[in-house]
């Protein structure tokens, strides 16, 4: 009643560029995600593989900085822990999924 009959006659026509038109309306949504894994998701990933390695790699001697905000040296390595001196005669057991970073033994301070 309210529709013409041009109006009516339309998605009939059209029913065929339906599906180019849903492919063109997705693009975008393809395009973001593939940004969002290029630039956040794929980084992450690398920067985590980098972290792990370190961590299982810390060796008697290497500097290790935790969570927490311990400075300290490695005295021990375990499978699952460290034992770190802050402080002459002071040694804390630290687990290693805690250590944010691991400083070489041969890394020299900034003011030396």
């Amino acid at each position: 009643m309210f529709a013409t009959p041009a109006y009516a006659a339309a998605p009939a026509a059209g029913a065929s560029a339906g599906g180019a038109a849903f492919f063109l309306n997705i693009a975008p949504l393809l395009l973001i995600f593939v940004l969002f894994y290029f630039l956040m998701i794929r980084p992450q990933q690398q920067r985590m593989k980098k972290h792990q390695a370190a961590i299982n790699a810390v060796q008697r001697g290497d500097g290790v900085v935790t969570a927490g905000g311990l400075i300290g040296r490695v005295t021990r390595v375990g499978d699952a822990e460290v034992e770190v001196e802050i402080a002459p005669n002071t040694r804390v057991q630290v687990v290693k999924g805690t250590l944010t970073e691991v400083r070489p033994k041969n890394a020299k301070a900034a003011n030396d």
